[in-house]
C-alpha cells in the first residue's frame, strides 16, 4: 500500500511544480516539453549526488527569465543554451568554497535573521502571480470572466483546505491534486451547462480539441548548444541568484523535515546536484533548473517528506515530456484552478521563513535585527531592480545579497558582544 501512496504523491508533485515549471518555458520561447525533460532528469541527477536524501524537485528557474530572452534576442538559441550549461559552473564553485570553508561560513554569512526573510520573499514575490492566476490574468490581461475566475480558484482553494484539514489515510496525502481534481470538475461542469460561455464572452473554459486531437506519443524538439563565451560570461553571474535561492530552500526543507540536510548530505553536495541540473538542462535545450518551494509547501501540507515521491515525480516528468496527451491535459488546466493551488503553496513558503525566524529566536525589536529583516522583505516583494549592464538584479537574488551585505557590515549590539566575549 506504501508504494501506491508514494507514487500518488509522487503524481501530486509532477501537479503543484507543473505550473511554474512550464511557465518559464512559455514565458521565454522554449519548448515546454523540455522543462519536463530537464527538471526530471535534472531531478534524479540530484538525487544521485545526494544519495536520495533530501525531498526536493528541481523545477524551471525564474531567475533566468529575463536574461534567457536577452540572450535569444542577442545571440540566439545556441548560444543561449551554452550560457545556460556554462552557468551551471556556478554551482560548482559555491560548492567548493563551503567543501572548503565548511558549513560555518553559511551561518556566518546567512544567519536565521538573513535566511528567514529570504525565505519569505521566495513566497511573498511570487504572491501577485498567483492572485493573478486565480482572478484569470495572464500577461497583465484578463483571459476569462472574473466571477467565473474567482469562482474556480475559491472552490479549488477550498477543497485543496478541507481535504489538509479534515483528509484521512490516502486523501489526506492528495490535497493538491483533489483541488486540482474539483476545480477541473467544476469547470468542466460550467462548460457543459452553458455557463462559462454565457458569462466569458461565448468562450469555454476547457480547450478539450486540443487534448482530442494531441498526439499520445510526441518526441520534444532537442536543441544543439552553440559555444559563444559572449552568452556564457553573461549567464554566469545570474547563477548567483539561484545559487542563493537554493541554500535557502535547503534550510526550508530542513526546517520541515526536521532533518539538517545542510549537514547531511551537506550544502556542497546538494549545490553540486542543483548545479548538475543546470548543465543538463541547458545541453537538451530546456531552462535551468531549481529547488521549487512549492514543492518544499506540498511536503509541509502533506507531511510525506520521503524522497522516493521526489523520484517518482522526476520519472512521470520524463514520460510525460513524451506524451502529447498529456501535456495537452496539463496545459487545459484552468489558469484559476492553478491560481487556488499557489496561493496556498506561496502562502505556506512564506510561513516557513516566519517559523524559521520563530524557531530562532529572532528578537526584531534590536534595530539591527529589525532593519535587516525590513529592508529584504521590501526590497524582495516591492520589485526594487539594479540593472547591471543589460542584466537586472532583483528579486529573492538582490534581497538575499542585500541581507548578506547588511548582517557583515550592521555592528552586533553591545549586549551581545559582551556575551560572546
Amino acid at each position: 500500500m506504501q508504494p501506491i501512496k508514494d507514487l500518488i504523491s509522487g503524481v501530486q508533485i509532477l501537479f503543484v511544480a507543473f505550473g511554474a515549471m512550464v511557465l518559464v518555458p512559455l514565458l521565454t520561447g522554449l519548448n515546454p516539453s523540455m522543462a519536463l525533460l530537464g527538471a526530471g532528469i535534472g531531478t534524479l541527477l540530484f538525487q544521485l549526488i545526494t544519495k536520495r536524501k533530501v525531498p526536493i524537485f528541481l523545477g524551471s528557474s525564474f531567475a533566468f527569465i529575463a536574461p534567457i530572452i536577452f540572450s535569444l534576442q542577442t545571440w540566439g538559441m545556441g548560444a543561449t543554451m551554452f550560457g545556460l550549461f556554462a552557468a551551471g559552473f556556478m554551482y560548482f564553485v559555491f560548492a567548493l568554497i563551503i567543501r572548503w570553508r565548511g558549513i560555518g561560513l553559511v551561518n556566518t554569512l546567512i544567519p536565521a535573521v538573513v535566511i528567514g526573510p529570504v525565505i519569505m520573499v521566495i513566497g511573498l514575490s511570487v504572491a501577485v502571480t498567483a492572485t493573478q492566476m486565480a482572478m484569470g490574468i495572464s500577461g497583465g490581461r484578463a483571459i476569462m470572466n472574473d466571477t467565473l475566475a474567482i469562482s474556480l480558484s475559491i472552490a479549488t482553494f477550498a477543497v485543496t483546505v478541507i481535504i489538509t484539514i479534515f483528509g484521512k489515510g490516502l486523501f489526506r496525502l492528495i490535497p493538491i491534486l483533489g483541488g486540482i481534481f474539483a476545480g477541473y470538475v467544476l469547470a468542466l461542469i460550467a462548460d457543459l451547462t452553458g455557463l462559462s460561455a454565457s458569462l466569458n464572452n461565448g468562450q469555454e473554459i476547457l480547450n478539450l480539441n486540443n487534448l482530442i486531437n494531441a498526439a499520445w506519443f510526441a518526441v520534444p524538439e532537442f536543441h544543439k548548444p552553440e559555444v559563444n563565451w559572449l552568452a556564457a560570461l553573461f549567464m554566469l553571474p545570474v547563477a548567483i541568484a539561484p545559487a542563493i535561492e537554493h541554500i535557502g530552500g535547503i534550510m526550508a526543507i530542513s526546517k520541515v523535515t526536521g532533518k539538517d540536510f545542510t549537514k547531511d548530505p551537506g550544502l556542497d553536495k546538494t549545490l553540486a546536484g542543483d548545479g548538475l541540473g543546470v548543465c543538463v538542462a541547458g545541453l537538451i535545450g530546456g531552462p535551468p533548473v531549481t529547488t521549487y518551494g512549492e514543492v518544499t509547501g506540498a511536503v509541509m501540507i502533506t507531511k510525506n517528506d520521503n524522497p522516493k515521491i521526489m523520484t517518482y515525480a522526476a520519472i512521470f516528468a520524463i514520460a510525460m515530456a513524451f506524451m502529447g496527451k498529456f501535456n495537452a491535459f496539463l496545459n487545459s488546466i484552468p489558469l484559476p484552478v492553478m491560481g487556488g493551488i499557489m496561493i496556498l503553496l506561496f502562502g505556506t513558503i512564506a510561513s516557513i521563513g516566519l517559523k524559521t525566524l520563530i524557531d530562532a529566536k529572532v528578537d526584531i525589536m534590536i534595530p539591527r535585527n529589525l532593519v535587516i529583516i525590513s529592508a529584504t522583505l521590501i526590497t524582495g516583494v516591492g520589485g526594487y531592480t539594479i540593472n547591471i549592464g543589460n542584466f537586472p538584479f532583483a528579486g529573492v537574488g538582490l534581497a538575499a545579497v542585500l541581507a548578506i551585505v547588511l548582517n557583515l557590515i550592521l555592528p552586533e549590539p553591545k549586549n551581545q558582544e559582551n556575551e560572546a566575549s
